[in-house]
Parts: structure tokens; C-alpha cells; sequence
């Protein structure tokens, strides 16, 4: 215990009772800090893409939703190094989503719609 509190301010790193719990704040510490390191990855790689997205045009969300429709499955990881280190890739990427994104706006305008009044319409008529 002693070895792991080596370091350690005045009494923390001399006596063992005082070592003891100053070990365990630290591991508690370290375990909360091991989660909090990967929230503060995934905000940073979130800030690379969406700023790169808003250079082609395009937001973050929308971005999102044009690589799901597209059918491309990167990570964020690989998608804000790239935003970073190839551009022109990155570019080509964006791309692949805005046309993701006209043709899931194509497809919904093809797509018949009822209006709210008929649709009101045709329940009173199935109650009757």
C-alpha cells in the first residue's frame, strides 16, 4: 500500500492509515476519470467533424443522417481524423451523405400523403 501511495503529500505516503485512503479517493478517481476521458473524446471528435461538415455546408445532424441513409458505417473516431488529416477524403465522404440525404428528400416526395383532415375523415368513416 505504501509503494502506491509513493508521492503522496506529508502523512499520505509515511503511515499506512492515512496511505490506505488515500489510495482508495484515488482509485476512485481514477476509475470516474477513465469514463470521463472517453466523454471528453467523443465531444472533441464531435467539434472536428461538425466543423468540417459546416466548411462543405452542412451541419453535424445532418451529416449524421446523410452517412445512415448512405450506408456508410465509420466511427467518429475515424471520421474527425480524417476530417483533420484528408481533408479531400473527408470532402468526398460529406459528398456521399448530401446525396444520401437528396435521395431520402426524393423519396419522401414520392411517397403519397394524407392530409390531416382526411385521414380525420376516414376514421369517423370506419366508426360509422
Amino acid at each position: 500500500m505504501l509503494k502506491r501511495a509513493k508521492g503522496y503529500y506529508g502523512n499520505k505516503s509515511r503511515l499506512f492509515r492515512y496511505a490506505k485512503e488515500a489510495v482508495a479517493h484515488a482509485d476512485q478517481y481514477s476509475y470516474y476519470h477513465r469514463r470521463l476521458k472517453k466523454r471528453t473524446w467523443r465531444s472533441l471528435w464531435i467539434v472536428r467533424i461538425n466543423a468540417a461538415c459546416r466548411e462543405a455546408g452542412l451541419s453535424y445532424s445532418r451529416f449524421q443522417e446523410g452517412l445512415r441513409v448512405a450506408g456508410i458505417e465509420l466511427d467518429r473516431k475515424v471520421l474527425a481524423d480524417m476530417a483533420v488529416r484528408d481533408s479531400e477524403a473527408f470532402q468526398g465522404i460529406v459528398k456521399k451523405a448530401k446525396e444520401g440525404l437528396a435521395s431520402k428528400q426524393k423519396a419522401s416526395t414520392l411517397k403519397p400523403t394524407r392530409s390531416w383532415t382526411a385521414a380525420k375523415a376516414g376514421d369517423s368513416e370506419s366508426k360509422a
